[in-house]
């Protein structure tokens, strides 16, 4: 079995995805908020904060419920229920608040930064920037039909104001 570990930069503001083997990491057993470090990445000289995860079927862990297991809860706030109207409550299953074998996916950030950059040691490479004249055919296309669709809003804005210009004449 592997995690799929999601890990922010909040420096960067960018976040890296990689599959970790269960028994090599040292996760089980962790609960949301603790630090470890990020030997287990292969990022010598990191810390990392456990900040989220779900399980197998995509059910999220919440910080204030004990335990490894799934559990339905009457919920106000995420995560796991967002609500759409002031005052709304809902059950929903949610996982507790301890990484099992249950886990698929667990979310981090870094809390302390190592030596070396993050992409040195992932083997990430930087992306580019396109450039204006790289553009293809269909990139210009796309670009111009968002340019045409934010000038639309606009004047779906102004006749409303010169109808009322009309009637009052």
């Amino acid at each position: 079995m592997s995690f799929k570990v999601v890990l922010s930069d909040p420096k960067t503001r960018r976040a890296y995805q990689k599959e970790v083997d269960e028994a090599a990491s040292g996760l089980v057993g962790k609960k949301l908020g603790e630090t470890v470090k990020g030997d287990f990445l292969g990022l010598q000289g990191y810390e990392l904060q456990i900040t989220g995860g779900s399980d197998k079927e995509g059910f999220p862990m919440r910080k204030d419920l004990e335990g490894v297991g799934r559990k339905k809860v009457l919920l106000s706030s995420g995560p796991g229920f967002y609500p759409s109207l002031a005052g709304q409550r809902k059950r929903r299953s949610v996982r507790g608040n301890t990484v099992s074998n249950q886990i698929s996916q667990i979310n981090a950030k870094i809390a302390v930064h190592g030596p070396k950059s993050i992409e040195e040691l992932l083997g990430v490479k930087p992306k580019e920037e396109k450039k204006e004249q790289e553009l293809s055919e269909d990139e210009k296309r796309k670009k111009k039909v968002e340019e045409a669709q934010k000038l639309s809003e606009q004047m779906t804005d102004k006749p409303k104001m010169a109808t009322k210009a009309v009637d009052a004449a």
